[in-house]
């Protein structure tokens, strides 16, 4: 059997960071993987969650199963921090998951399993993970225009047209906000015409929310997805916790399934728990238990939103001091949307043998498709960036 296996390709992304792990020039410049850094290069662990690990060392007194959605006060911590008020709690069934990747693995499932017809819209272009499962689950999908790579922006007639095109039944994927890998954003009113034209089609919107607190704010990049899931009849939605609270390697994320009216949310949240036990059984619980810990916590909620906010306005600094060095270098405003994308993404519209010419020549290290992590700059090495872009003929 297993020599009758096929070599995959390799993953674009792992296969860039082994090339910069292999190349020795003490230059080189990471903005490629997609993790938070701070100025040091380093992913730090947050102040809260080393406060909730020592509390939670201190009177965890089991590992036993908590259950196949979670626990339950993981999911109601969640729910709130996503959707706040905005859609009756009776009517989201929520299983947790292993990280945002897991959340969109099982509504994937879930759709396979309900409507094995019903064809999957994403983005063009969209994190690659989405194209990569559906793929490998054999299920329908399509793309629908969304970043103009002469703006920098969202191609947002382009957009309205080709999603005025999908079919009842069908699903919308989503990024709730900070679009990955474009950093290209809706504005509110864009996002009420998306609503209404999904209502028109009958389709059902799937939310990927991975960067919440990363743009605008907590509750200003949630926003878009509570007009979602108030004003649409079923929303699905997949929320991580990897990058806001810093915990990628603990895998903590939701599933949220928003029915119609209060008596569909039992058999909703009845078959999430299916999916689960088919997969992996229980989810993980330590990275859920310390979300769970810092949201019901006013004093680590407290601290955890005031790091955050300085990662957010870290960012911030850094896409306008780029946007203002490449403007000072070019003698033009073409790279203004830098300062207008959000979180740790932008697409730069480089060609792929810019790219190359930029990893080739100056050690700096992107995504082929020009994708740029925003957080593998600091003060020093934005210079250098911006002189490379320039050199390069961006």
């Amino acid at each position: 059997m297993l020599t009758d296996l096929i070599q995959q390709p390799a993953d674009k992304i792992l296969a860039l960071m082994q090339a910069y792990r292999e190349d020795p020039r003490d230059t080189k410049i990471d903005l490629g993987v997609g993790v938070y850094k701070d100025a040091t290069g380093n992913t730090p662990v947050m102040r809260a969650i080393k406060a909730a690990e020592k509390q939670l060392w201190e009177v965890e007194t089991t590992k036993a199963y908590t259950g196949l959605a979670g626990d339950p006060a993981y999911g109601n911590a969640m729910i709130d921090l996503v959707l706040g008020d905005s859609v009756a709690r009776d009517r989201i069934a929520a299983v947790a998951t292993p990280g945002g990747t897991g959340a969109i693995r099982q509504g994937f499932e879930l759709i396979k399993w309900v409507n094995p017809e019903a064809t999957v819209w994403i983005s063009a272009p969209t994190w690659p993970n989405h194209p990569s499962i559906l793929k490998f689950l054999k299920m329908p999908m399509a793309e629908y225009r969304y970043f103009d790579n002469e703006t920098r922006g969202v191609d947002f007639d382009g957009m309205i047209e080709d999603l005025s095109q999908v079919k009842a039944g069908d699903v919308v994927l989503l990024h709730g906000c900070c679009h990955n890998p474009t950093g290209a954003n809706l504005t509110l009113p864009q996002w009420a015409e998306v609503i209404a034209t999904l209502q028109e089609t009958g389709a059902i919107p799937f939310i990927d929310i991975a960067y919440q607190g990363f743009g605008d704010g907590l509750q200003e990049d949630a926003a878009a997805v509570r007009m979602v899931a108030s004003e649409m009849p079923e929303t699905l939605i997949a929320a991580s916790c990897s990058k806001n609270f810093g915990i990628y390697r603990e895998r903590t994320g939701l599933l949220m399934a928003i029915s119609e009216k209060a008596d569909g949310q039992p058999l909703a949240q009845g078959s999430l728990a299916f999916l689960n036990r088919q997969n992996y059984s229980f989810p993980p619980d330590h990275g859920a238990r310390l979300v769970t810990m810092i949201l019901s916590d006013d004093a680590l909620r407290a601290d955890w939103e005031a790091e955050l906010e300085e990662v957010r306005q870290n960012m911030l600094s850094l896409r306008t001091a780029l946007a203002t060095e490449l403007q000072r270098l070019s003698g033009s405003d073409r790279f203004g949307f830098l300062a207008q994308h959000r979180g740790m993404f932008s697409r730069l519209g480089a060609t792929p043998e810019q790219v190359e010419t930029l990893r080739r020549d100056h050690a700096i290290y992107m995504v082929g498709d020009s994708r740029l992590n925003i957080a593998g700059l600091n003060e020093k090495t934005i210079p250098i960036l911006a002189k490379a872009i320039i050199d390069a003929g961006v």
